[in-house]
């Protein structure tokens, strides 16, 4: 008995000591930082703003992580508020971090960017005049802001050109209407969705209703096409419009308690009539979710290209300077257990844009084309 005693005590003991040293290596590191900082401050060069490195010190610790946590300074986070309830001033494009290079994960339908021919891939490498690589992803988006109708140069980056592509791009309040709906040919419902914010599964519902007084209504087109993604709660909901029963998706994460699942309840809004899902490069996140849960219960046909790849779930943390830190808590899995992060979801039916004046709903969107023909032969 003593000696199982003094086992434990000794193993107590060495992971205690563990824990300490642990703890003395994270405080001497800090004291390392707070020397480095001081050292910038009295020989660097030229003058800095302390405020501006301490905030670049936090958003490099959280990118350091993943392409998709950051952190967000007060003026940011309030924002980001204004940004997910549906109005904002900007270009109307979703970036992120990918190899120390701003890129270009969906630009809004109907907004500068879009308009200007920002797509989904292209990799911004200048604004105006400042060279994007070696900034974080908070500097790169704080050079693209500026007040409403000023202009503003962005050159970029984008596959299969040889040369950089400037787009000249005016800045204007951005207003989201997330939900778009139209009658094509008279027999299919266009449900156009381009994010995913706090009304969007209300508007959708709602637009669904209003198709259905059509005595000639046969199919549904759902278009998530350059749609990067939002609220998880809203693609949990939508997904759900369209099923029976059945898993949507699953979050796991070290923590127990970020384990979670969703399931189906009873009741398709669409009745069972056939249903297109229209995906691109540019679908990613919530996006993904949702045509990745209709595809695995066989409820859509999946048409267009590969999807972005986002597979994971961030959380937004506020902090007591009235910031935030947006930060990575699980990854998200469909139900067939498949995590989509880096892979994407792939379409049932492939098909390329075909030319480099492709718009969505326009006459150039073969993929569109190809849908109702699929529909009405």
């Amino acid at each position: 008995m003593k000696k199982n005693l003094g086992i434990f005590f000794l193993f107590f003991f060495i992971l205690t000591q563990k824990v300490v040293s642990s703890e003395n290596d994270i405080y001497k590191k800090i004291d390392v930082f707070g020397e480095v900082l001081e050292k910038i401050n009295e020989q660097y060069v030229d003058e800095i703003n302390q405020s501006d490195s301490m905030d670049s010190a936090i958003n490099g610790l959280l990118q350091s992580l993943d392409p998709y946590s950051s952190y967000m300074t007060p003026e940011m986070y309030q924002e980001m508020q204004t940004e997910t309830s549906g109005e904002f001033g900007g270009l109307g494009i979703e970036v992120g971090m990918e190899s120390g290079l701003v890129k270009v994960i969906s630009p809004i339908d109907e907004t500068p960017a879009s308009r200007a021919g920002i797509k989904a891939g292209d990799y911004i490498v200048k604004i105006n005049d400042t060279q994007v690589q070696g900034k974080t992803l908070s500097q790169a988006v704080d050079l693209m802001r500026g007040p409403v109708g000023s202009g503003i140069k962005l050159t970029v980056r984008r596959s299969g050109e040889k040369k950089a592509l400037t787009f000249n791009i005016i800045r204007e309040i951005i207003q989201v209407q997330s939900v778009k709906t139209d009658l094509l040919e008279k027999n299919i419902g266009y449900i156009r969705l381009t994010s995913f914010n706090e009304n969007s599964a209300k508007q959708i519902k709602k637009k669904i209703n209003e198709l259905k007084k059509n005595k000639q209504l046969k199919a549904y087109i759902l278009d998530l096409r350059n749609n990067p993604g939002g609220l998880l709660s809203q693609a949990i909901k939508i997904s759900d419009f369209f099923l029976n029963n059945g898993e949507i998706v699953s979050t796991k994460s070290r923590k127990k308690s970020e384990n979670k699942k969703w399931f189906a309840q009873e009741g398709d809004l669409a009745n069972g009539k056939t249903l297109l899902v229209l995906i691109n490069y540019g679908s990613a996140s919530a996006s993904e979710i949702v045509a990745g849960a209709l595809k695995e219960h066989k409820r859509a046909i999946l048409l267009g290209e590969n999807s972005y790849g986002k597979g994971s779930v961030q959380s937004i943390i506020p902090l007591k300077n009235d910031g935030a830190i947006r930060l990575t808590i699980a990854k998200y899995y469909l139900p067939s257990g498949k995590s989509i992060s880096e892979i994407g979801v792939s379409p049932d039916i492939e098909v390329n844009e075909e030319s480099n004046d492709f718009r969505i709903k326009t006459k150039t969107d073969n993929q569109l084309n190809y849908a109702i023909k699929l529909i009405n032969g």
